[in-house]
Order: C-alpha cells, then structure tokens, then sequence
C-alpha cells in the first residue's frame, strides 16, 4: 500500500482525522486485506507521518469494528463473518425497501432527473468497466433515493450502515457481471418510481439488496475455495 494518501492533507483537518480516513478507505476498497496485520512503523513510513497519528487512527478503527486487536501479536484488518454480512444486508434490505416506497410518494421531479442522469453515468461505468467510479455513483444513486423518502431518521439509520454498507458494495460490485445486473436493477426501480407504484418499488429494492447479497457471499465462497485448494 503505497502513497494513499494521494493528497490529503488538507489543511482543516487533524493529522490523525487524516490517517483514519486514508486507512479506512483503503479496507473498504480492498487495499487493506482482511487479516492483513497492520503495522504502525510500515504505515506511517508509507503515509509520511509518525508513528502517533498511526496508532491513534487504528484504536479508532478498532471502536468502529474496522481492525481488531489480538494481544501479544498486534491490529489486524478484522475478518468478517458471513452472519455479520447476512445481518447487515438483512437491516439494510428492509430500510431500502422502506425508502424506495416512501419515494414513489415524496421524490422531486428534480430528483428523478437526478436518478435519470445517475443511470447515464453507470451505463457509462458499466461500458468502461470502471468500478472505482461505479462505486461512487452507486452510492449517489442510493443516497438520492434516501433523500427522497423525507424520512430523516431513516436517512440517520442507513448512514450508521454507511461504512459497512461501502465495504460491501466495493466486494459485490466486483464480482463478475454485477456491474450490468446493478444498472438493469436500477433502471427497473427509477421506472417503478416515476410510475408511484409503491409495491413494485418495494419489490424491486429488495430483490436488488438480495442480489448484492447473494454476489457478496459467492465471492466469499469463491475465496475459501481458492485459499483451501491452493495451486501447486
């Protein structure tokens, strides 16, 4: 993991703030592996910092479930089971269900033109097979269709997810085929939403929280394979 920092350092913000961001965003998006050990004096070489903010960054990382600490041998990148992946998409499947209801009663036509233009921007990620930018644009989409529920504690409670939600998306989306399935998704529930036909959007965020479910843990189960039947 070399030079993650990538010019981060603004001026408004800690240094440890800073190194947290940096080090949280490289284990959502797979440059930190899980149970990758994470060892401060090679960190804070890599990221041009003392080892302080380091330390400071991975006992914070450790509160919000990202590292955990094993005594005697250091951080590690903590390694998620599948029942906390399954309770996680289990919340959230039943808050973007709620949420795309709530939308087809309460959206803008602005945001719908939002929606609209989000689309062109996956088809276009999808064509340039371009994940990194796909998993941004992913995350507008569903952050415009939590907006439009104007259900401000629903939008608090998905945002509590965020994080996890993120670590998930990067692993699911990669996965061979789900960029196109997650535009095809897409479309479907923005045509459910611009109809107001609640149910069908219902219907639709569900099944597609299921789908990046199910292409979460064949990834997982593609993994253990690999690492239980190395090649020799």
């Amino acid at each position: 993991m070399k030079n993650i920092l990538n010019g981060k350092l603004e001026n408004y913000k800690p240094l440890r703030e800073i190194v947290f961001e940096t080090l949280r965003e490289a284990i959502i998006n797979g440059q930190l592996k899980a149970g990758e050990r994470l060892m401060e004096v090679q960190l804070a070489e890599e990221l041009g910092v003392s080892r302080t903010p380091v330390r400071e960054a991975i006992r914070k990382l450790e509160l919000e479930g990202f590292v955990v600490m094993l005594p005697r041998k250091g951080a590690y990148v903590a390694d998620l089971s599948t029942k906390d992946i399954a309770d996680v998409f289990e919340i959230r499947s039943a808050l973007e269900s709620l949420a795309a209801a709530l939308a087809c009663e309460r959206i803008t036509d602005e945001e719908l033109d939002e929606l609209e233009r989000l689309l062109i921007k996956v088809a276009d990620c999808v064509a340039k097979d371009d994940l990194e930018t796909l998993i941004e644009v992913d995350t507008q989409f569903h952050d415009v269709l939590y907006r439009a529920s104007r259900n401000d504690r629903l939008v608090q409670i998905i945002n509590n997810l965020r994080e996890q939600i993120q670590r998930f998306r990067t692993t699911s989306l990669g996965t061979p085929g789900r960029m196109r399935e997650t535009l095809e998704e897409h479309k479907q529930l923005v045509e459910a939403i611009t109809a107001r036909n609640v149910e069908l959007a219902r219907r639709l965020a569900l099944e597609h929280i299921e789908n990046a479910e199910n292409r979460m843990m064949e990834a997982i189960r593609e993994e253990m394979r690999s690492s239980s039947n190395p090649r020799k």
